[in-house]
């Protein structure tokens, strides 16, 4: 072998036309197969000045628009993201950028990952998103857990089990460590 990857899969890669991909010699949305990787999104400068500038809300809607609309030249739409990714410069944002990342993309529910980091390239930049998507990517229907009230009225409400999971064997005392799976502090707790 000569240490070169081979791959079937097509690479197509679609320029935004921004100086910052000619600089870094980058590219602004990456196809392979079926998924397309969108670079990162800012808000994009507006005659010197941020747009939403000192807005987290605003900056992180431009954004996320701005990446879906990167979609386009392959025929996808904000219905075919799969993952996203927002980088916040301040934690005291999650809730807002939280708050723009449901109105533009709630409807499709991608797996989001979000994390505070030292800063961006323009100290102005409050956020910064990617995004990833996948042809068929709207085919995939939304699952959700059982509200708290259905798993009750459920014939098994003296157990608690967790998808793929089986379930604890019947035992009147319950054992030692038959803590509630939603404890404080994890996902499905209550508040």
């Amino acid at each position: 072998m000569n240490g070169a990857m081979t791959s079937g899969a097509e690479v197509r890669r679609e320029l935004s036309g921004t100086p910052w991909e000619e600089a870094t010699g980058s590219a602004g949305a990456v196809a392979v197969g079926g998924l397309v990787l969108v670079s990162g999104r800012m808000p994009v400068p507006e005659e010197g000045a941020v747009a939403g500038a000192g807005e987290p809300y605003e900056q992180t809607a431009g954004a996320l628009r701005d990446a879906v609309a990167a979609l386009e030249p392959f025929g996808l739409a904000a219905e075919d993201v799969v993952r996203t990714r927002v980088y916040l410069s301040h934690a005291r944002d999650a809730d807002e950028a939280g708050r723009a990342h449901r109105e533009v993309l709630g409807h499709v529910r991608p797996a989001l990952t979000m994390v505070v980091v030292a800063g961006f390239t323009d100290s102005r930049v409050l956020v910064e998103v990617e995004i990833e998507a996948h042809a068929g990517g709207r085919d995939a229907r939304v699952h959700t857990a059982p509200a708290a009230s259905d798993a009750a009225d459920s014939d098994q409400s003296d157990q608690h089990t967790q998808p793929d999971q089986p379930a604890a064997a019947s035992d009147p005392a319950g054992p030692a460590d038959a803590a509630d799976p939603a404890a404080p502090g994890e996902p499905g707790a209550p508040a």
